[in-house]
């Protein structure tokens, strides 16, 4: 990113420890911006880091000579969650976007998965998501402006294996997103999201695979979905110049932005006098199937290498 397309502008930035969140935090400082870095300072699995992962970024930002501001919170929790945006608009003075890349991992087969597993998976993302955009909404109402940016993923958007609790998460996220942009568009308020194709610790544990096609999947992610190529349109979609996009599903891939469709009816079929069971088991079928959504994976979709 050219320039200082952010500058003066505050904006909180969630899981911004490592990863995706901290590529997304460096790039927003660089144009100018005020960051505050959310990191709870955990594993993937949730276990508690040795470090605070939040201060060593926000203390990166502030040797470059830019201006932030580490916080710790938990983003599945409301009182830490409101906590965080008082005290940005505090330490600021206002608030100007909001970008939510906090996440967790409970992978396993459906089968196995166990309500812990579901529950933790969706209070980071799902819940993660409403708590900063709720407690946002009302400085970016007041101020009569303020974006929000919310990672979903394909594994909601396409399909996943082994990633029920996550991919469920994933598209409640764009709903949350879709319903954001609709409630608060009076205000000059703004919601997308981003299915972010990027190596990170994230990825790492993607069910599935032998430990040697997980190598080499990983060690081709590395080279070619690097998170540094995600931050751009964050950074575009928090800046002034994406003042009319709203409601909307991009995807970053490598050098490759693009936009997702959204669900809207494809085909119909109406019988006078109604259905019953029988005549949609002779019919619904043979006139739909070809119609039918497959059950693919994203690899199956993507199916051209990144670069």
């Amino acid at each position: 990113m050219d320039g200082k397309a952010l500058e003066g502008k505050v904006i909180v930035v969630t899981g911004a420890g490592g990863g995706l969140g901290k590529e997304i935090s460096l790039a927003l400082a660089r144009q100018g911006a005020k960051v505050v870095v959310n990191d709870l300072g955990v594993t993937l699995d949730g276990k508690p880091a040795a470090d605070s992962r939040a201060v060593q970024v926000a203390d990166e930002i502030t040797a470059a000579g830019g201006a932030a501001l580490a916080d710790v919170g938990s983003v599945a929790d409301w009182e830490s969650t409101a906590a965080m945006i008082d005290r940005a608009v505090s330490h600021f003075g206002r608030l100007d976007a909001v970008v939510h890349s906090a996440g967790i991992l409970r992978d396993t087969i459906f089968h196995k998965m166990t309500p812990e597993d579901f529950d933790s998976v969706m209070k980071v993302h799902l819940y993660g998501a409403f708590n900063v955009s709720r407690a946002a909404a009302p400085h970016f109402r007041k101020q009569g402006s303020g974006a929000f940016v919310l990672m979903t993923s394909s594994a909601g958007l396409i399909g996943s294996i082994g990633q029920a609790n996550y991919a469920s998460a994933k598209l409640g996220i764009v709903a949350l997103s879709r319903s954001i942009s609709m409630d608060m568009g009076r205000f000059g308020v703004r919601s997308n999201c981003i299915a972010p194709h990027a190596f990170s610790r994230m990825i790492e544990s993607v069910p599935g695979l032998s430990p040697e096609e997980q190598e080499r999947y990983l060690e081709k992610r590395r080279r070619t979905t690097r998170a540094d190529q995600v931050a751009p349109l964050v950074g575009y979609l928090c800046s002034d110049a994406a003042r009319e996009v709203s409601g909307q599903v991009f995807g970053a891939r490598g050098n490759e932005v693009y936009l997702y469709s959204q669900p809207r009816p494809i085909r119909t079929l109406h019988r006078a006098g109604g259905w019953t069971l029988e005549s949609l088991s002779e019919m619904l079928e043979p006139a739909l199937r070809k119609s039918f959504t497959p059950l693919e994976r994203t690899r199956d979709v993507f199916s051209w290498d990144a670069i």
